[in-house]
């Protein structure tokens, strides 16, 4: 944790132990309001390039200014956590897909080799878009410090080679202690390799700072987005890392990251996210409470007071070797081939966020990410359309036409499926491929049987369509019925916007079958159609 906490806090542009601040703060305040027994909160290579971005249009890194809008930008975002986990909001960590995330992560990624391949190579940073700093980058290369190189590429290495001989070995830790003495060593500072310099050793304490309210209202757009994403990393935390015995309490785990935001912001830290690797460390170390985390922030608690000189020759390439092994297990390029090989057209939905979130602004990538994974949503329900549905041979079973099941349809009968929630984006899709479905039959329709069960929500727009079809049916001398209308959310908007009314109690059924024998039997095989027999 000590090194990934000082890595991103200069990731940020704050000072090296404001990381380890920001860590005391999530870990102490989940452990009492937190609901998950492994889960560890603190400063985040996530969401740190997003609003330290952010906060770079309103006032420039490293300065008190700069400090100060992340304290507010830790509070505000604290108090919408915290008040989306009493409201009981979880919901809103499935706003991303799998594929829209692992584009958002791979461009956050991106977002970090970028900003510390200067340190990684001992050249100057420069600020501004994504082509700047590639630019300077490759016009700088010629003036790469080999010593700096070395350093960063030997914590790399050494990380990766801990990590496969057993995780539970704290590689990082490792690779920046042996960079920090021999820097002392060797006195690296004379040869061009750039130290974090000097350590504040004071503890944690209450900093009120004076920010005015223009300065909140521009910060607040970032904290919406901020807090989603916490939201967002925090459920699939929790969902990785279930507690044992317990079923996860994401709203209360909202809560524990909210006030762990909160009092982050009032010791003068930034805001603070759940960590699926060191949460994962916590797991695999063995650990069984949020004790864990206390004892962890103890810890740091005494690196501040007493071991604060040992952080001053930390060779910045050394934590920029840090931030890449973080980079690297955050680019899933795993999931990315997968993603090709099972679903091409997600695959571009994945390659459009990356490219979305290195193109554009952070906080600016991260709305075009959502949006995309919203419309991709909607997209996927606006595609669904009615399945005239065939009886399994030798069964009472209807079900959708395969290769692998041999149906057959019964003659004057239409069973027709909607695989999924009803509603004003697919409403005119149903209500005109049940009529095309019935001009495309050869014989006289006597009977529709809407089979219902995957039909779990109707909104108004599709409750109109639905009575539409109903009328149009019975104007053509075709019965209606409604079978398996298991969903509790669709049976009470049949009641509520009184489609039940209208299509009269006795035609909802439990299955198609007992739908058919109800209003079908009486002018089976004869051709009539079932209302003119009835009448």
């Amino acid at each position: 944790m000590i090194p990934e906490q000082i890595a991103t806090a200069r990731l940020g542009g704050f000072a090296p132990e404001l990381g380890l601040v920001a860590f005391i703060a999530g870990s102490l305040a989940f452990a009492a309001f937190g609901a998950n027994r492994y889960l560890s909160v603190g400063a985040d290579s996530t969401i740190t390039p997003i609003f330290a971005g952010g906060l770079a249009l309103l006032a420039v890194a490293t300065t008190p200014e700069y400090a100060a809008l992340a304290g507010v930008l830790a509070l505000l975002v604290g108090i919408i956590l915290i008040v989306g986990g009493i409201l009981r909001i979880g919901w809103i960590a499935d706003l991303l897909s799998v594929p829209v995330a692992t584009g958002f992560l791979a461009g956050i990624a991106t977002h970090i080799l970028l900003s510390q391949a200067p340190a990684l190579f001992g050249v100057a940073e420069v600020q501004g878009s994504v082509y700047d700093r590639v630019a300077a980058l490759i016009a700088n290369f010629g003036q790469a410090n080999p010593f700096a190189v070395a350093i960063g590429l030997g914590v790399l290495t050494l990380t990766f080679m801990c990590e496969a001989l057993n995780p539970r070995i704290p590689g990082p830790l490792i690779g920046l202690a042996l960079a920090t003495l021999a820097s002392v060593i060797f006195q690296w500072d004379r040869l061009g390799v750039s130290e974090i310099g000097p350590v504040t050793s004071a503890l944690p304490h209450l900093v009120i700072s004076k920010i005015d309210f223009q300065s909140v209202i521009h910060v607040a757009p970032l904290a919406i987005i901020v807090s989603l994403v916490i939201m967002m990393q925090t459920a699939a935390t929790t969902r990785s890392f279930p507690s044992k015995d317990d079923s996860p309490s994401i709203d209360q785990d909202f809560v524990g990251v909210g006030v762990g935001n909160v009092i982050a912001g009032l010791i003068g830290a930034f805001p603070v996210n759940a960590s699926p690797p060191r949460t994962a460390v916590v797991a695999q170390a063995g650990g069984r409470s949020q004790l864990v985390s206390v004892f962890a922030a103890a810890i740091i608690c005494a690196l501040i007071v007493f071991g604060a000189p040992l952080l001053t020759h930390v060779p910045k390439a050394a934590l920029a070797g840090v931030l890449f092994f973080i980079a690297q297990r955050i680019f899933r390029l795993r999931v990315f081939v997968d993603i090709f090989r099972r679903s091409p057209v997600e695959f571009l939905l994945a390659l459009a966020t990356l490219a979305a979130i290195v193109i554009f602004p952070l906080q600016t990538g991260v709305a075009i990410g959502v949006f995309l994974s919203l419309l991709h949503g909607i997209f996927t329900v606006t595609r669904a359309s009615p399945i005239v549905f065939e009886r399994v041979i030798g069964t009472t079973v209807w079900w959708p036409p395969g290769k692998t099941i041999k149906g057959e349809k019964q003659r004057g009968v239409l069973v027709m499926g909607f695989q999924a929630p009803l509603s004003f984006l697919n409403a005119y899709e149903f209500r005109h491929g049940v009529l095309d479905a019935i001009k495309r039959e050869v014989d006289a329709i006597n009977l529709i049987v809407l089979e219902a069960g995957s039909i779990v929500e109707i909104d108004y727009s599709a409750s109109i369509a639905v009575a539409e079809v109903i009328r149009e049916c019975r104007a053509a001398g075709i019965d209606f019925a409604v079978a398996r209308l298991e969903s509790v959310r669709a049976l009470n908007a049949f009641l509520r916007f009184g489609i039940i009314d209208f299509l009269g109690s006795d035609h909802l059924f439990h299955s198609v079958e007992e739908a058919i024998k109800a209003l079908h039997d009486t002018g089976k095989g004869d051709g009539t159609p079932y209302a003119e027999n009835r009448r």
